[in-house]
C-alpha cells in the first residue's frame, strides 16, 4: 500500500483535494512601477494577465509548463481569469439556442474549463511538492473560490435543463459507447453535485463545501508543519548503535547542512524514521521517534488537527443527507466499484479474520526475541519494526541491509523501464531541455516501439522541506482528444526516497522499490490513455479501480527476471546472487500479518468515521478512535497506519471513504497478475496487449468491472491475493 495524491478533473470543473505547507507569511503585494501611485488590486490583476504565461499556450517542447518563467505571484491572478473565461464558456453552452444534443451540450461542457485545468493542475502539483509560505497562502485564498466556482456550474438550473434533455433522449442518439458513459456520469454527477436541490439548499450545500476546501488545506498545512517541527539530533555515537553506515552518514550530512558538524540529525521523512525503528538499538530514542510519528497534529496547539478533522466529518455527513444520503460513505460510495458500506466493511471483515492471528503468531516470535535482550520489558509499537529485522535474519538469514546495495535507485528505475517496454513497446529517453520545477527533478520522454511520443514523464524522487510525505503521481496535462488532434499526457511521479551522500548514491529498500513500481504504474495509467473525453482519461476512474494499474506493476518488481535486469551492486556491478532472491522468496509470507493488519485497521478507522449517520457533536476525537479500534480487537502492539489527526488520504486528500481501495484493489491486481504467470511467458505479448487495451487505455470510459472482465474473461477471485500474503 502506498500514499497516492492524483489531482483529477471531474467534468473538466476542477479539482482539488490536497496537502500543503504552513503559511506564515502573507503573498507579498505587487506594486506599480511609480510608487507613488499604489495600483488597485484589480489593476494588479490586470497587469499581470497581460503577462502572465500561465494563461498562454505554453511555447515549449511538448507544452510542458515552462517552469522558469512562473513566478508565484503569477497564480492567484491566472487562477481567477481562468476560472472567468470556464464561466464565459459555460454560458455560451447555456445561451445556445439550438436544441440540447450531446455535441452542443454535454461534449461542449466537458471540453470546457481547459485553461483553469490547466493552471490548477500546475499550482496544486507544485503546491504538494515544491511548496512554500507564499504558495500556501495562495492555496488557502483560492480554494473556496475554486469550490464556489464548481458549485455554480454543477448547481445551474439553466445548464441542467440542456444536460437533463439530452439525458431523457439517450436512447434515440446515436451515441458511441464513451458519449454513453460520459452522458450518464455528467447527469449523475450534477445530481450529486445539488443540481435537484431548491435555492436555500443549494446555497448551504455552497457554503458546506467551500468551508471543506479550506479545512482540507488547513489539514495538510498542520501535517507538513508536524514533519518539518520534530527532529532527533544525537550527539553520543555510541546512540547510534546498530544503524546502518548510510543512514548514519546521511543523518551526519543532515546535521552539517543546519549547522550542526559532529552531529546525527533525524526526521520524521520515511527514509530517515523507517531505517531509525527498524535497527536502532536504542529503545528510548526508538520510542521518542515512535511517539514523534504517532503524535502528529495531536498536541492541542495551533497544528492540532483534532477540531478541523471533526468539523469536516460533521460537514461531510450534512452534505450527505442533503443529497439523500444517510451517511458521506453511502454518497462517496455509490460511484464506486464496492457500492455500499456493508460490502468494504464485508471485504475488510473477511481479510481481518485472516490477518489477525497472523500478526498474533508474528508476535509471539518477537517477543521470544524481545526477552532475550530485556527479560522484562513489555512489548511496545516501537519494538515492531527492531524485533521484525532480528527475526527476519533469524528465520531467513536476510538483512535488508543486504539488499539495499543493489537497488540503486536510477537502476530500479530503468528496470521498471524495462518492464514497460517488454510489455507494451515504450521507450523512455532522458530530456534534459526541458524546464523543471526544482533541480531535483528529472524528465523523460515516453515513446513507442516505433519511436512515436506518447508523452513526458517527470521524476521527483528526494525528500526537501516543502514537500509531502509519501508517494504519489499527479499530471500537468491529462490526455485527450481535442479537435480531431491527439493530446499526449505530462505525468509526473513524486517520491520520498533517501538522498545520495558523498560516499554512496541513492540505495532504496524492498519496500522503496516496491513503492518506486507502485508509482511508475500510475503513471503508466496516465501515460497510455487513448480515450477521447478529458474528464475519462487517465486515472480519472473510481477510487477503487484506480489502485489497480498500480499495484499491479509491483507485481513485476520481486519477480526473479525482473530482479536481475535492476538489482546489480552498485561497487560491483554483481547481479543479485541466487542466495539472495532464494531468501526473499522464502521470506515473501513474512510480516504480512502486520503490514495487513496496520492497513485493515486504518481501512476500518476511515469507514468508522464516514458511516456516521448522526451528528457526533463535540465528541473527544481519540476517544472515537480508540473504541473504533478497540471494536476490532485490535492489538495493543500495533497501532493503525493511520491516526486520525495525520490520516492525509482522508482528510487531506481523496479517499474518504475510500481508503479501503487499496485491498480491493489488490484483490484485482492479484487475479490480474496470475493471468500473467498462467502463461508459459511471463511478459507474454497477448495478456499484455489485453491489459493495456482494456485497463490502461480505456480510462473511465466503461464501467471498471466490464472492463476487467473484457481483459480477464471472468470475475476476480480474492484467492490470489490471499495466496499472496499467506492468509489463506
Amino acid at each position: 500500500m502506498r500514499e497516492t495524491v492524483m489531482w483529477v478533473t471531474i467534468l473538466s470543473f476542477i479539482v482539488i483535494s490536497c496537502g500543503s505547507a504552513p503559511v506564515q507569511q502573507k503573498q507579498k503585494e505587487v506594486t506599480s512601477v511609480a510608487p507613488e501611485k499604489k495600483e488597485t488590486r484589480s489593476e494588479i490583476d490586470e497587469k499581470v494577465v497581460a503577462v502572465n504565461p500561465l494563461l498562454e499556450t505554453f511555447d515549449t517542447p511538448h507544452g510542458v509548463p515552462p517552469f522558469e518563467k512562473i513566478t508565484d505571484d503569477l497564480y492567484e491572478p491566472a487562477i481567477d481569469a481562468a476560472m472567468a473565461q470556464h464561466l464565459a464558456e459555460v454560458q455560451q453552452i447555456v445561451k445556445n439556442e439550438d436544441s440540447a444534443n450531446f455535441d452542443n451540450t454535454i461534449g461542449a461542457l466537458d471540453y470546457s474549463g481547459a485553461l483553469l485545468t490547466k493552471v490548477a493542475l500546475v499550482f496544486f502539483a507544485r503546491q504538494s511538492a515544491d511548496t512554500n509560505d507564499t504558495v500556501q497562502e495562495i492555496a488557502k485564498n483560492v480554494a473556496p473560490r475554486l469550490s464556489a466556482h464548481s458549485d455554480s456550474i454543477s448547481m445551474n438550473p439553466k445548464l441542467f435543463s440542456r444536460i437533463k434533455a439530452v439525458y431523457n433522449t439517450r436512447d434515440s442518439q446515436q451515441l458511441t459507447g464513451e458519449q454513453k458513459r460520459l452522458l450518464e456520469l455528467t447527469y449523475k454527477n450534477f445530481v450529486r453535485g445539488g443540481a435537484l436541490l431548491d435555492n436555500p439548499q443549494k446555497k448551504r450545500l455552497t457554503e458546506i463545501n467551500g468551508r471543506l476546501s479550506v479545512l482540507s488545506v488547513q489539514f495538510g498545512d498542520n501535517l507538513l508543519a508536524e514533519n518539518n517541527a520534530f527532529e532527533l539530533v544525537i550527539e553520543d555515537e555510541q546512540d547510534l548503535a546498530g544503524l546502518p553506515k548510510a543512514v548514519v552518514d546521511a543523518a551526519a550530512e543532515k546535521a552539517a547542512e543546519e549547522g550542526n558538524p559532529g552531529k546525527w540529525k533525524f526526521t520524521l521523512h520515511k527514509p530517515s524514521w523507517i531505517p531509525f525503528m527498524q535497527y536502532a538499538d536504542n529503545r528510548a530514542l526508538r520510542e521518542i521517534m515512535f511517539k514523534g510519528y504517532a503524535s502528529r497534529g495531536n498536541h492541542n496547539d495551533e497544528h492540532d488537527n483534532k477540531a478541523i478533522l471533526l468539523e469536516m466529518v460533521k460537514l461531510r455527513l450534512e452534505r450527505a443527507n442533503l443529497l439523500g444520503y444517510e451517511s458521506h460513505a453511502d454518497y462517496i460510495l455509490e460511484e464506486n466499484m464496492a457500492q455500499t458500506p456493508d460490502k468494504v466493511n464485508d471485504l475488510l471483515q473477511r481479510l481481518w479474520n485472516g490477518a489477525l492471528p497472523a500478526a498474533q503468531k508474528e508476535l509471539r516470535g518477537l517477543k521470544r526475541l524481545q526477552r532475550k535482550d530485556e527479560r522484562k520489558a513489555t512489548f511496545q509499537p516501537w519494538d515492531w519494526f527492531y524485533y521484525t529485522e532480528k527475526l527476519r535474519a533469524e528465520k531467513y538469514n536476510l538483512n535488508e541491509n543486504e539488499l539495499r546495495p543493489y537497488f540503486q535507485l536510477e537502476k530500479v528505475q530503468q528496470g521498471a523501464f524495462q518492464v514497460a517496454t517488454r510489455l507494451y513497446g515504450l521507450q523512455f529517453k532522458k530530456r534534459a531541455d526541458l524546464p523543471v520545477y526544482n533541480e531535483d527533478v528529472s524528465v523523460v520522454e515516453v515513446t513507442d516501439a516505433t519511436g512515436k511520443h506518447v508523452g513526458i514523464l517527470y521524476l521527483d524522487y528526494f525528500p526537501r522541506p516543502g514537500k509531502q510525505q509519501g508517494a504519489w503521481m499527479t499530471e500537468f496535462r491529462g490526455q485527450e482528444m481535442r479537435d480531431g488532434k491527439f493530446v499526449s499526457p505530462v505525468i509526473v511521479n513524486v517520491f520520498n526516497f533517501p538522498r545520495p551522500t558523498k560516499d554512496t548514491p541513492s540505495l532504496l529498500s524492498l519496500e522503496e522499490v516496491e513503492t518506486l513500481f507502485h508509482e511508475f504504474g500510475h503513471g503508466l495509467h496516465g501515460l497510455l490513455s487513448n480515450v477521447t473525453y478529458p474528464s475519462l482519461s487517465g486515472t480519472n476512474v473510481p477510487r477503487d479501480f484506480v489502485e489497480l494499474p498500480s499495484q499491479f506493476m509491483e507485481n513485476w518488481a520481486e519477480e526473479e527476471e525482473v530482479l536481475k535486469t535492476y538489482a546489480h551492486h552498485y561497487r560491483t556491478s554483481e547481479v543479485i546472487p541466487e542466495d539472495l532472491i532464494k531468501k526473499l522468496k522464502a521470506a515473501t509470507h513474512f510480516n504480512q500479518g502486520f503490514e495487513t493488519v496496520e492497513y485493515l485497521a486504518a481501512s476500518f478507522l476511515d469507514m468508522k468515521w464516514h458511516t456516521l449517520t448522526e451528528d457526533p457533536g463535540d465528541i473527544d476525537v481519540n476517544t472515537f478512535e480508540d473504541n473504533a479500534l478497540d471494536k476490532i480487537q485490535l492489538m495493543d502492539e500495533i497501532i493503525s497506519r493511520y491516526k486520525s489527526t495525520y490520516f492525509a488520504h482522508i482528510f487531506a486528500g481523496g479517499y474518504s471513504s475510500g481508503y479501503y481501495s487499496y485491498i480491493w484493489s489488490a484483490v484485482l491486481d492479484s487475479d490480474a497478475f496470475a493471468a500473467f504467470k498462467e502463461q508459459e511467458n511471463l511478459f507474454d505479448s497477448k495478456t499484455a496487449a489485453a491489459f493495456r487495451e482494456n485497463i490502461l487505455s480505456r480510462g473511465n470510459t466503461e464501467k471498471p468491472i466490464e472492463l476487467y472482465l473484457k481483459f480477464r474473461g471472468k470475475e476476480p477471485s480474492i484467492d490470489p491475493l490471499l495466496e499472496k500474503r499467506g492468509l489463506k
